[in-house]
């Protein structure tokens, strides 16, 4: 068995605006060397609600799905399957849960898993992405810290 992939950290804000900027705002913390275009003016889309896709669109419309939203919980809970850069029936799963503490900020903690489905792609899909969020999370930090219109 492959290990899910377990990563947490703090923002400073609330539950509320770190679940808006993980969903409603993912294209300006996702990094465009990570889309399927790599496009500047690439258009990143969750759409709220269970069965929500998630997917780029260029200014041309050409769109390239990237996943579905399995569990929608807001402030607290998120879950959708994950297949970036892949057919959908590689599809690995992603689980985002914030928990605002006293202080006013808030604890991400990410669950990346099912590694296994991916047979013997598995383990270095696991470590591509390993590295992948590590890379990327310090922009969804950075993007909760600033002021939303």
């Amino acid at each position: 068995m492959i290990a899910p992939l377990h990563l947490g950290f703090d923002v400073s804000c609330g539950a509320e605006h770190a679940f808006a900027v993980w969903t409603d705002h993912m294209g300006l913390w996702w990094p465009l060397d990570h889309t399927v275009s790599q496009r500047p003016d690439v258009r990143i889309t969750m759409e709220p609600g269970v069965g929500g896709r998630i997917f780029e669109r260029t200014p041309s419309g050409e769109e390239f799905d990237w996943g579905r939203v399995t569990a929608w919980d807001p402030p607290g809970r998120l879950v959708y399957q994950w297949h970036l850069g892949a057919e959908a029936a590689q599809a690995t799963e992603v689980e985002v849960r914030f928990a605002e503490q006293p202080d006013g900020t808030t604890r991400v903690a990410i669950e990346h898993r099912g590694w296994d489905a991916l047979g013997a792609q598995g383990e270095a899909r696991r470590l591509g992405n390993e590295a992948g969020w590590r890379g990327v999370l310090p922009r969804f930090e950075a993007a909760c810290n600033a002021r939303l219109t």
